[in-house]
């Protein structure tokens, strides 16, 4: 079961579990058309209409897989994300409904997906989708920031609550290119530049935070539980780098001090 599995993030996860073999149930608020769900060798994932941030509509979601195919074993809380506020403008409304998405949502659907794999032999797995925001200030998101901080926390909680049955672990996501990159960065040249400043020299891809999910749920993973598992090409170059350097160019080179080109 893939949350928010239609498009971006969350449609490149259920692609790549359909490719490893496995039977996919998505869902979200608003309907894809069928030309337009995660499909791999004419095997499409089945959608579920349904807004997870009710706690029945999520356990609905999980009371269909498992009427469908007799069990679950596999959970990834992806749904989320939020449009660009400034804090001091965010309404109470507003906040909430982040929170909601973001933090809220997942807890119901990691309940209702834990009291059926705890009764099962094999137990199961949970991937929680978290973000960079989570660990760093997150200037215009405060609110999504907090959730998916949020998130990591409840993920190493849940992680010790429901072991020895049931594993949970986070992945925590840099920043990833998807259709709706180019709108969010700026354009393509706003999205060249910011790949510019990932260590690996591009942004992510679904695929990229499709491979750590199914690494962590593989018995490669078997002994790894509670983990946030950062795959963000390496990090994010500190501002105070970009500083210095400007800083050093303006210098008379006779000024510079020893080892400074």
């Amino acid at each position: 079961m893939v949350t928010g599995g239609s498009r971006g993030v969350g449609r490149g996860i259920a692609e790549a579990f359909l490719a490893a073999g496995a039977e996919v149930v998505i869902c979200g608020r608003n309907p894809p058309s069928a030309d337009a769900l995660p499909v791999h060798d004419g095997r499409k994932a089945i959608f579920v209409e349904a807004d997870v941030r009710d706690a029945d509509q999520a356990a609905g979601v999980v009371s269909h897989a498992v009427g469908r195919f007799g069990r679950i074993d596999v959970l990834v809380n992806n749904a989320g994300g939020s449009p660009s506020v400034p804090a001091a403008d965010a309404s109470a409304r507003f906040i909430a409904q982040v929170i909601a998405l973001n933090l809220v949502a997942p807890f119901y659907c990691a309940q209702a997906a834990n009291r059926v794999m705890q009764d099962q032999p094999e137990g199961g797995n949970i991937v929680n989708i978290a973000s960079v925001s989570g660990l760093r200030p997150s200037p215009g998101t405060a609110a999504y920031g907090a959730a998916k901080a949020g998130l990591i926390n409840l993920t190493r909680t849940l992680a010790m609550e429901w072991a020895p049955k049931v594993r949970v672990n986070g992945v925590v996501a840099g920043m990833i290119a998807t259709e709706a990159a180019d709108g969010h960065y700026g354009g393509p040249e706003g999205v060249r530049a910011v790949a510019a400043t990932v260590p690996l020299g591009r942004m992510g891809t679904p695929a990229d935070v499709a491979g750590v999910c199914l690494f962590l749920v593989s018995p490669l993973a078997g002994y790894v539980s509670g983990a946030a598992v950062e795959a963000h090409g390496g990090g994010e170059w500190p501002p105070f780098l970009a500083a210095v350097e400007a800083a050093e160019a303006e210098r008379p080179s006779g000024d510079r001090p020893p080892g400074v080109l």
